[in-house]
């Protein structure tokens, strides 16, 4: 299961987190100075014909681009109930696992944590999306390629997705990272293309720029998620490509081992 909170970040209950913050953090000076710096804020609406609201302050919710934002997050949500599947969370990312031989134990068991899981956001005022909150099986059973699991939610049955997206990465039912390493090797290939343009022109960036693009852009995408060998294969035109065009050289594994 891969649960999906409807605007997560804009929807932190401040009184609440400060609860949290209290039980986490022994000086009380500290927590009203976080709160200072997350309660601070208000806004105004601007419409079209140049008319503005009057200016109002914010009660919910934290600011996305902050530094704190995922450990201020992960500290509101630290109190998620006990489920039998496992659960993994990354910010407002979660997802819940459960491996079981029976299809009809699985999706009992994930029924039920939805369950238990859905009454913690009504409490600290989450909200929990049912529209992109999606159910997903990863198995080799061949015959039973297009079966979907029935988890329901407030007696709604959750959308099943046979290609879930999770932290960025498209998971297939044999887990082979197919559709995700399609996708990366097109992306990698434009950006490959405007390096070499860029490389190659009189008036275009030089060699150190160049391979601070090359590691920035390129290879970071390269080595997430950690792929098998089979899969780095798959990587290697769009890697040495731009490595020959900013060193002159063919692409070397040892000299870049991050690709």
């Amino acid at each position: 299961m891969f649960v999906d909170l409807t605007a997560a970040y804009d929807t932190v209950w401040h009184r609440g987190l400060t609860c949290k913050l209290l039980q986490l953090l022994p000086d009380r000076h500290m927590v009203r100075m976080i709160m200072e710096m997350v309660g601070n804020r208000s806004f105004t609406l601007t419409t079209g014909n140049g008319k503005r609201s009057r200016l109002r302050r914010l009660k919910n919710g934290v600011p996305q681009r902050s530094v704190l934002v995922s450990l201020l997050f992960n500290t509101y949500i630290s109190g998620l109930p006990t489920t039998i599947s496992r659960k993994y969370a990354y910010a407002d990312d979660l997802a819940m696992m459960h491996a079981d031989g029976d299809w009809q134990a699985v999706e009992v068991v994930l029924t039920k944590d939805m369950a238990t899981l859905g009454v913690y956001p009504q409490t600290w005022k989450l909200k929990l999306s049912t529209t992109k909150t999606v159910s997903a099986a990863f198995h080799l059973y061949n015959k039973e390629a297009k079966r979907e699991l029935k988890v329901k939610y407030n007696n709604e049955t959750l959308p099943f997705c046979s290609e879930p997206k999770y932290l960025g990465v498209t998971l297939d039912r044999l887990l082979t990272y197919r559709r995700h390493l399609d996708s990366l090797h097109k992306k990698l290939t434009s950006r490959v293309a405007l390096l070499r343009r860029l490389a190659g022109s009189s008036w275009g960036a030089g060699q150190p720029q160049s391979h601070r693009v090359l590691h920035g852009c390129m290879v970071s995408q390269c080595s997430y998620p950690p792929h098998r060998p089979r899969h780095q294969r798959r990587l290697a035109n769009c890697d040495w490509m731009p490595a020959s065009c900013t060193s002159g050289q063919p692409y070397n594994p040892r000299r870049h081992p991050t690709c």
